[in-house]
């Protein structure tokens, strides 16, 4: 692109290309006077980027960079007399690329907007092109509410008298000014705020003043314009009234307010519509940064920079004088980078060259920004107190007139100067330079804009970091160069009027600076845009004009430098490729650079026309076309040759073709031809073949017909005789079935009769006797001297008892060690022993071999000793040769056994060094997964930490304001005690209603004044989501690690237990055979029990509803089938753990009469087919759960004996399937090992040939095959260990089914048995009254309800629910499930308004409910349980698989079908987050009083501390010696947190975290409170704590909670009552505190040490040299130097999934909840 004409498109592609050549930040600098197009050319330059580079995420970051165009130009350009869209502010667009070199992100900084332009324009001129746009959109329906008009019904609009643009539609200009708010994310909310402020700017400007004398004004009561203003910014009429008419002075001793007069307050109403629009304009300017900023590092960036051209018109303020300054600075800037660049080019070629001078306008820059400069002297004048522009004009003329060259005086006027610009001279007229550079406005009319209820107002007032973002976007993170006046932070109370503040001159000034340290830093690239005519006219040049503009910007002496050098340069490897058609093949050299001088003589005889540098070749102009003129010659030459070549083979490939195609034609005919002599074969064969097949077709269905009904008949006749004997057989068994069960029933009613009275009697009697033992033991308890006697010499004995269990501990370790070392030899010796007899076994049978061989050799002789008996000579011979013979074999056998034990123990030892290679390997690879997933977990619960703080500070701040609403409301209408004037740029942090963080803003909280309430827009929600991000990614990370390291500890887990195998000893297996018929003949009396109370209880019940699956009888025999496969387990490991103590101890054993423990075989299960020996079976394991059988002589005669014969009957088939089933696995396990025995010998024979194969290698080949075989082999063996176990858990799950399907089959079994009892039977039974509930329709497990019932279904169900009730009458989480069907149904009718509503209801409500009632520990547990329950709901029925694993097909039908709720999930979840901080924090206001007293200060065990250290003082508590709290108050009081939370439903896992941060807070407080207590510090004290600390952990066993990690926060407590009781002598002691105090940090072991107090002549005082020993020991550990533990501490708390098996069908509503008004669907 860039051998073409100049275009924009080639400055962006050469930026483009060095950018990703160079690795450097360019910059492209676009510059030319005011309409020269500049705007559009930067435009034109970042499209270029968007559409080459693209974007690197899918958020089409381009497509936003290109929408910021219209947004800004139509809030920042203008139409002036120059230019129609003139930009009056300037702007650097940075573009961030990546690595890659796509776009990323963009940032702009914008330079001094022209404020003076709101509210005056010149002639032909217009405002920004916004007001315009806003007026000719002003009917549509959105914009009624603004009551704007046309463009000429408002002064700040018709000024210039010229509102409309010829070829220009403001109203598509406002429309695709929208679109593109859109695409950057403003909602159509802020638009309209956006909207609502410039509409108010223009009614502004429409207040008119009626002058009531020379110093004082008002505005006519009612005036619209104004009202109209405060109605749009809702504010005070009457306040904004006065203070538009008033200001307030301040002075040393009073503060007053002053009327103004009609002048005066023009110009106030001017500077704040000014003040208005210019924080309007950087609100807008940097939400755009924030939507374009992008989170991932930049890699490097573009810079575009369209700022404001060169400037004169008839009247220059001083807006002109910053914009001439600003281009005076960028034309230095291109001189010094243009002339000094080219010329340095011809000096480092070494090209013979003279410098040329060119313009340097250094001197313009000194006179205005030097010191005693035109904008020092500016400031200067400001500062003081008098100061007036014709002032400061008179200082400028005695500074510089006559003095600088540069600077002039007009000669008709003493308010104007004139500076020569490298452009032009301007003359600036010095009126209004000292007001815009201070740019006041009054502080009272802020300050009631400060105070409007539109709540997007007092936003434009804060600091730019504070301001939030439409989008919901997280700060962009960069540092803006300042655009408009800075605002000074807030300090202290008279900080303000000691400093001055930056005026703008002065702050246009350092940002000129920046940005050209920001352009030195980049590599430049300029675009200068030249303006054909000044009258705007198309098609029109003006070449005086066009040659000034030239000749102002040194393009001129850069054009001279072009033509005086060499303007065309080529590298020499550029110019060899491009030319080398011109050269021969003997021309080329192995050397580029002679070879281009060669050419180069040959085809340019003028040696001056070109030059030879270092690297590159120089041209003159006109050279390089006469060059490629030849070039074009050649190829032209080349391109004829061959045409001529390439067309004759064309027309000889024509012929060709034809010639092959009536070849072609030919052939296909005569093919044709014989296929049809072919088919006409075909056919007359196939006729006969169908003839035939058919006539036998016919025959054979007839015989068919024949046969099928012969059969049939008979089949119905068989059928029928078969049916009647069934029948009569059935009926004569149920009869006897019938007469069995209803016998049995009436002995088991009187004896249950019987047997609960006699043990209600002896209840009563013991109740008698343990009353009266109590009341002794009491009276004994009471005594004083005997509780004295109980306890003299206790605390001797224990120290006494402490030291004996540590003496015997030290033993009980050196017993270990031998033990272990002992275990080692044996170990070793097996093994050896185990290698000796397998090599005895080897030689064995190679001595069996070698007879073998010598037998026939014996028989061999015998034959030849026949046969030498005929001749005496060759029997001597004969014999000499076979002794030889014999001898050589005996050798050879011998040399081979040498040689096969030599290699046995090469590969025992290389088996040997393969395994401990592999252990190793394995105890590594262990290790490192455990590291790393411990790291991870740390990583997890930091950032999870790191995010409920932020929502801890999120909620914090959501009270503070409502807070500082509250107090705004009733600050509003008080009247403020004094007030002050401050400049339009002070900062509005000084507002005393400030919001005090960012995050509390974004909430739309409900005010809880008389003002209405505002719906919380969905985009609060982003935050969160992007507060999480980070958090989910670590737990994926942490959920593959943890995958990966089961499945590693799985497979070493099978790997060890696959060595530790043995065959077990069969002499073992007959024992434990007639062990296990003892058990089943006494498990089956109990059984017997277990079916009698079972048919008992069925038939009692005689409601239908028996067995149903949420009846009585149902859930019985649930809970009993549930314990019997627990108990199987159970079984289980006690057969295994009593098959090894018979293999080990077989002697010992005997036969016992009271075993009870015994299993039944499922295989035995599986192979029951009939359904009665299923029941029989089934009803016989129940019967293990009873204590003992009943006695032989309460039988009844009528039907007991043959009930026991039936059970006898059932055991004995039992014991019979037992022992087939152990002879068939005996059977498979000896086939087993024969298979195994001979993979064995394969794996040795492989083994073998593998190592002689290795024995031929070198030796580090030889171990790397050897270790390459082994890790196969190892993968091989896991592979099949991982087959076998995904085959145990098929069979597991199998079972399982069917041991549910057998469960079903005995519930109907037994309700079919209890449908046959005959009425007469049960005619003397009392008959209960029974309620026939009316048949339901099918619900669908939603709620209807009516729009305008939402609030009150939200205050019935949520604010004016007692949760006490709920908990205790109703299932737990009623209210979520509630919710949950309500909103089902609105996702069922599509309805989102519906659903938002709702569920922002539900939440506000609930945080209404905890800030009301936040100090009950029910209601915030209520409410906790109820959130989770609700998240649980929307993620079970979202739809997502991951958590519809565990629902029903039932429940996957109710799943959500419109509405994706990921986002209120989120906030769901984090609603629960502060919910549980909110219960922690009640946690610890109930336990904080208790701990100390219960934990330290009481006795739990009397006697032990009685003792106190000598002097101290015995400490009182601040409680009263009734009052005071014991360890017993805190288990009660755990108790009581724990059994409310039970009783509403919480998760378990949550209540795991609940009490790990209980017992945090508890050894927290207890363990600080002991570190800052010296009379706690004693010996005595620690075994009082570890007493207590043991009662904790009793509670936490008898609760099931041993696994919630609350122990493990006890440690440190822990580890000091064990510091407490330790010795602390030696230097061992030393080393073994060190050791123990893991959990306690080296501030704290030494701080109980110095502390450490003794209270008896036992013990003593802890030396200073051994405090400096453990301090020693103790420096190279890392922990924290804090000495206290944080006990305000909250672990990061985690939900996790927890499914709901209730069907949301069977929900019913209770009356007592007061939802008649909605209905069940």
């Amino acid at each position: 692109m860039g051998d073409m004409d100049p275009h924009i498109f080639a400055v962006a592609e050469e930026a483009y290309k060095q950018m990703a050549r160079d690795e450097r930040n360019q910059s492209i600098i676009v510059s030319g006077e005011s309409g020269a197009g500049k705007t559009v050319s930067a435009k034109y330059a970042m499209r270029y980027f968007a559409t080459v580079s693209g974007s690197a995420s899918e958020a089409n970051v381009e497509e936003k960079v290109l929408a910021s165009n219209p947004i800004m130009e139509s809030i920042g350009n203008a139409k002036t007399t120059r230019n129609d869209n003139s930009s009056r502010f300037g702007k650097y667009i940075e573009i961030g690329f990546d690595k890659r070199h796509r776009i990323i992100g963009a940032n702009m900084r914008t330079y001094l907007l022209e404020k003076s332009r709101v509210v005056f324009q010149a002639e032909e001129e217009r405002n920004y092109h916004i007001f315009y746009q806003l007026c000719a959109s002003a009917r549509l329906p959105e914009f009624k509410m603004l009551r704007l008009g046309d463009a000429n019904n408002f002064h700040y609009t018709k000024q210039g008298g010229s509102p409309v643009i010829e070829g220009v539609d403001d109203a598509k200009e406002m429309a695709q000014t929208r679109q593109a708010c859109t695409l950057l994310g403003i909602s159509e909310s802020y638009q309209m705020g956006i909207f609502r402020i410039l509409a108010g700017i223009l009614h502004l400007g429409n207040v008119g003043f009626m002058s009531r004398d020379s110093d004082s004004c008002t505005i006519p009561p009612k005036h619209e314009p104004l009202s109209i203003f405060c109605d749009l910014m809702a504010v005070d009429f009457e306040e904004m009234c006065h203070w538009l008419c008033h200001r307030k002075l301040a002075t040393a001793a009073e503060t007053y307010i002053k009327p103004i007069s009609k002048l005066q307050a023009t110009n106030a109403r001017d500077a704040l519509a000014k003040h208005i629009y210019a924080k309007l304009f950087n609100w807008i300017v940097d939400h755009v940064n924030q939507v374009l900023h992008s989170a991932v590092k930049q890699h490097s960036f573009i810079g575009v920079l369209d700022i404001y051209g060169f400037e004169t018109f008839e009247i220059n303020s001083f807006e002109q004088f910053c914009i001439n300054y600003a281009n005076e600075k960028l034309q230095q800037q291109f001189n010094m980078h243009v002339f000094k660049l080219e010329q340095e080019e011809y000096m480092k070629e070494q090209i013979p060259w003279t410098l040329i001078d060119f313009y340097d306008n250094q001197p313009c820059i000194n006179l205005i920004e030097s010191k005693l400069g035109i904008l020092d002297l500016l400031d200067e004048e400001c500062k003081m107190p008098k100061g007036t522009d014709d002032t400061w004009a008179q200082k400028l003329y005695n500074t510089h007139l006559n003095k600088c060259a540069l600077f002039e005086k007009p000669r008709l006027s003493n308010k104007a100067f004139i500076i020569q610009h490298f452009a032009d001279k301007v003359e600036y007229q010095c009126e209004g330079f000292l007001e815009k550079n201070k740019d006041t406005v009054f502080e009272e009319q802020i300050k009631v804009l400060k105070s409007s209820k539109f709540k997007m107002l007092p936003e434009l007032f804060q600091d730019d970091e504070k301001a939030i973002s439409p989008s919901s976007a997280a700060s962009s993170g960069r540092t803006l160069l300042t655009r408009t006046p800075a605002k000074p932070t807030k300090g202290r109370p008279g900080q303000a009027a000691k400093e001055h503040k930056k005026t703008v001159g002065h702050q246009f000034r350092n940002s000129l600076h920046l940005l050209m340290e920001t352009l030195n830093a980049t590599t430049p690239h300029y675009v200068r845009c030249i303006k054909p005519n000044d009258f705007k006219f198309p098609f029109t040049f003006d070449e005086k004009r066009a040659v000034q503009q030239l000749r102002a910007c040194g393009v001129l002496e850069t054009i001279r430098i072009s033509a005086a050098g060499f303007p065309s340069r080529w590298t020499y490897q550029e110019f060899f490729s491009r030319y080398r058609v011109l050269m021969k093949q003997k021309d080329v050299l192995s050397e580029r650079k002679q070879t281009c001088k060669n050419v180069l003589e040959k085809l340019i005889q003028d040696k001056d026309k070109y030059q030879f540098g270092k690297t590159k070749i120089f041209f003159r102009a006109g050279q390089v076309a006469y060059l490629e003129k030849l070039r074009a010659d050649k190829l032209r030459a080349a391109c004829i040759r061959i045409q001529k070549t390439i067309r004759g083979w064309l027309l000889r490939k024509k012929f060709l073709r034809m010639r092959k195609a009536a070849i072609t034609v030919q052939r296909y005919v005569r093919g044709h031809q014989a296929r049809c002599y072919a088919k006409f074969l075909r056919r007359t064969k196939a006729t006969t073949i169908i003839q035939k097949y058919w006539r036998m077709y016919v025959i054979r269905r007839r015989y068919k017909i024949w046969r099928t009904a012969t059969i049939v008949l008979q089949s119905y006749l068989r059928g029928y005789l078969a049916r009647n004997r069934y029948r009569k057989i059935l009926r004569e068994h149920k009869a006897v079935i019938i007469q069995k069960w209803v016998r049995g029933w009436l002995a088991r009613t009187y004896y249950k009769r019987s047997m609960h009275a006699i043990i209600y009697l002896q209840c009563c009697f013991r109740r008698m006797m343990a009353k009266r033992e109590l009341k002794k033991l009491k009276i004994e308890a009471r005594s004083v001297e005997r509780y004295k006697k109980l306890h003299i010499g206790m605390e001797n004995k224990i120290m006494q008892l402490q030291r004996k269990v540590d003496e015997q501990n030290k033993d009980y370790k050196c017993l270990m060690e031998k033990l272990t070392s002992l275990e080692g030899i044996y170990n070793s010796e097996t093994e050896k022993l185990r290698s000796d007899l397998e090599r005895l076994q080897l030689s064995e049978e190679e001595a069996k071999i070698a007879t073998g061989r010598v037998l026939s050799l014996q028989e061999e002789i015998a034959k030849l000793r026949k046969d030498l008996e005929q001749t005496q000579c060759e029997k001597k011979s004969i014999e000499e040769c076979a002794d030889r013979y014999k001898q050589e074999t005996e050798q050879l056998v011998s040399n081979l056994k040498e040689e096969n034990t030599l290699l046995k123990q090469e590969k025992e030892a290389l088996n040997h060094l393969i395994v401990e290679q592999a252990k190793e390997m394995t105890e590594t690879m262990e290790k490192k997964l455990i590291e790393e997933t411990k790291q991870l977990e740390l990583d997890l619960n930091d950032e999870r930490l790191r995010y409920q703080n932020l929502l801890n500070e999120f909620s914090r701040l959501e009270e503070r304001y409502d807070d500082l609403k509250e107090e705004m409301t009733l600050m509003v209408n008080v009247p403020k005690p004094g007030h002050k004037r401050t400049d339009s740029t002070h900062s509005s942090n000084e507002s005393e209603y400030t919001f005090s963080s960012e995050i509390a803003e974004t909430e739309d909280i409900p005010s809880r004044t008389e003002e209405p309430s505002e719906k919380k827009v969905p985009l609060d929600m982003s935050l969160f989501l992007k507060l999480q991000k980070r958090v989910t990614e670590l737990e994926q990370e942490k959920q593959v690690m943890q995958d990966e390291l089961d499945r590693k500890e799985e497979q070493v887990l099978r790997s060890k237990a696959k060595e530790e195998e043995r065959p077990q000893i069969r002499g073992a297996e007959l024992e434990y055979e007639s062990l296990k018929r003892q058990e089943l003949e006494s498990e089956n009396k109990k059984l017997k029990n277990e079916l009698n109370e079972l048919r008992k209880a069925l038939s009692e019940k005689s409601a239908p509803e028996v067995t149903a699956p949420g009846a009585p009888a149902y859930r019985v025999l649930m809970e009993q089938l549930t314990s019997v496969s627990e108990e199987l387990d159970v079984r289980k490991e006690e057969v295994l753990i009593l098959r090894s103590q018979l293999v080990s101890q077989k002697e010992a054993i005997q036969p016992k009469n009271t075993m009870t423990d015994s299993t039944i075989l499922l295989e035995d299960v599986q192979k029951m087919k009939d359904k009665g020996e299923i029941a029989q079976a089934y009803i016989g394991l129940k019967e293990t759960n009873r204590s003992s059988a009943m006695d032989g002589h309460e039988l009844n005669e009528d039907g007991e004996l043959l009930l026991v014969y039936e059970g006898l009957k059932q055991a004995n088939r039992l014991l019979e399937s037992q022992l087939q089933s152990q002879k068939r696995s005996h059977e498979n396990e000896a086939e087993a090992l024969r298979g195994e025995i001979q993979s064995l010998k394969e794996e040795n024979n492989r083994q073998q040939q593998l190592l002689a194969q290795n024995l031929q290698l070198p030796p580090e080949a030889r171990i790397e095959a050897s270790l390459q075989h082994e890790i196969t082999r190892l993968t091989n063996e896991n592979l099949d260990l991982m087959e076998q176990l995904e085959k145990q858990d098929k069979t597991v799950r199998k079972l399982k089914k069917q041991l549910k399907v057998f469960a079903k089959k005995i519930g109907e079994l037994e309700v079919g048995q209890m449908e046959n009892i005959s009425p007469g039977q049960i005619i003397d039974e009392p008959i209960r009254p029974v309620n026939i509930p009316r048949k339901e329709k099918d619900f669908q497990g939603m709620l209807e309800y009516k729009k305008e019932d939402e609030q009150k279904l939200v205050k019935n169900l949520i604010l004016e629910l007692k949760p006490r009730g709920v908990a205790v009458n109703l299932i737990p989480g009623l209210p979520a499930y509630i919710l949950f069907m309500c909103v089902r149904h609105a996702d069922y009718l599509n309805d989102d308004q519906k659903v938002r509503s709702l569920l922002t209801s539900t939440i506000n409500s609930i945080k209404k409910v905890l800030k009301k009632r936040g100090d009950d520990f029910e209601t915030v547990s209520f409410w906790l349980s109820n959130t989770c329950r609700f998240l649980h709901c929307l993620k079970q029925y979202s739809g997502e698989e991951g958590f519809m694993k565990h629902n029903t097909s039932r429940q996957n039908e109710h799943c959500l079908t419109n509405f994706d709720l990921a986002e209120y999930r989120q906030v769901l979840s984090d609603l629960a987050i502060q919910i549980y901080q909110q219960l922690v924090r009640v946690l610890e206001n109930i336990l904080q009083p208790m701990i100390v007293s219960g934990m330290l200060e009481h006795e739990t065990i009397q006697g032990v501390s009685g003792v106190k250290p000598t002097g101290l003082r015995k400490r009182t508590s601040s409680i009263a010696d009734e009052g005071t709290y014991t360890l017993d108050s805190i288990l009660r009081q755990l108790n009581s947190f724990h059994s409310v939370m039970c009783q509403h439903g919480m998760d378990p896992e949550l209540i795991k975290q609940v009490v790990k941060q209980m017992f945090y807070i508890v050894g927290a407080v207890t363990l600080n409170n002991l570190l800052l207590r010296k009379d706690m510090c004693s010996w005595s004290k620690g075994m009082q704590i570890r007493y207590n600390v043991s009662q904790l952990e009793e509670w936490l066993r008898d609760k099931n909670l041993m696994n919630s990690g609350a122990k493990e926060t006890l440690e440190p407590l822990i580890q000091a009552a064990q510091l407490l009781q330790v010795k602390k002598k030696t230097d061992d002691d030393a080393e073994a505190i060190c050791s123990m105090c893991n959990a306690l940090t080296t501030a704290q072991i030494v701080k109980v040490l110095n502390l450490y107090t003794p209270v008896n002549e036992f013990e003593e005082r802890v030396s200073v040299s051994f405090i400096r020993t453990i301090q020693m020991r103790l420096r190279d550990r890392k922990d924290s130097p804090q000495l206290l533990m944080d006990a305000k501490h909250i672990f990061p708390v985690t939900f996790p999934f927890n499914p709901s098996s209730l069907a949301l069908e069977t929900i019913q509503i209770p009356a007592s909840l007061g939802l008649g008004f909605i209905s069940r669907v």
